[in-house]
């Protein structure tokens, strides 16, 4: 079958490329054409127009900045998009998803989000992460042309799963890089060698990887045994550490809130239970 590729950025060109070399037939549009010229050289072919694109082949994979350019190339293809499967590959919204995933199968196509945890040099190996989610039959007849670009991986049949979970893990890497980089700004302004304190650093962002599973367990089975300290002894920790990151140019990473919501589970007689209670909806 052939493949449209549209948007051939660092990621749109890694996957036309990823492609080619597992012997599929690509067509690639791009909205400066002279962007697609290495593509033609490797033995694609390049399209006028994204309906030519899409027209041609079983499935588009749409490789783009966000969900609005995603929206204007498939307004360009609305007439052809019936009976196809269409691919989005960027990271947006659990709305934006939502919403491109009606207009699509409004149309009559087939939809599925993906969420690319990988730089463009890792798609193809097992260290790419490509998270799908939408249409599970659309998922499973393209899953050999999916695998090319990255081991494929069906998280839901919501179509934004994928969207919800690409966002999340993105989260994960900022809140413990922004951390990082606040705790070094403090110990800098306090005339703390930072290289020293930072050889400290490695072993308390391990505290946490290695409680993940026993959180989860939390989390699922709603139960939130004290851990290392209960909810009123953290929340002398929080206080302290609002108070030390008053005034940073990063902020303060939300500790004010998580302190203002043990405060309430603490006054609402919930004081012997552990941090994670912080995520149960209620008092």
């Amino acid at each position: 079958m052939t493949v449209a590729v549209i948007g051939t950025g660092a990621i749109g060109g890694a996957v036309a490329r990823r492609l080619l070399a597992t012997g599929h037939r690509v067509t690639v549009w791009n909205r400066t054409p002279g962007r697609t010229a290495d593509l033609v050289a490797a033995g694609a072919a390049a399209a006028g127009s994204v309906a030519d694109a899409v027209r041609g082949a079983t499935v588009a994979l749409l490789c783009l900045t966000d969900y609005h350019a995603v929206r204007a190339c498939l307004t360009d293809a609305a007439t052809v998009l019936r009976g196809r499967t269409v691919v989005v590959l960027c990271t947006g919204t659990p709305d934006d998803a939502r919403d491109t995933a009606r207009y699509v199968t409004g149309l009559g196509g087939r939809y599925l989000d993906a969420g690319v945890q990988a730089t463009p040099d890792l798609l193809g190996t097992d260290a790419a992460t490509i998270l799908y989610s939408g249409d599970p039959d659309a998922f499973e007849l393209h899953r050999d042309t999916l695998a090319a670009v990255g081991p494929p991986r069906f998280v839901g049949t919501a179509p934004d799963a994928a969207a919800t979970w690409d966002l999340a893990l993105f989260g994960v890497w900022y809140d413990a890089q922004l951390g990082v980089l606040r705790a070094l700004d403090v110990v800098r302004r306090a005339g703390i060698d930072v290289a020293g304190f930072a050889a400290t650093v490695g072993p308390q962002v391990g505290h946490v990887v290695a409680a993940v599973p026993g959180t989860v367990t939390e989390v699922v089975e709603r139960t939130y045994p004290a851990g290392p300290a209960t909810l009123a002894e953290h929340l002398t920790v929080l206080r302290h550490l609002a108070g030390q990151r008053s005034g940073s140019p990063l902020g303060d990473g939300g500790v004010s809130t998580v302190a203002a919501r043990v405060e309430a589970l603490v006054a609402a007689g919930r004081s012997r239970e552990g941090l994670t209670a912080t995520v149960h909806d209620g008092p």
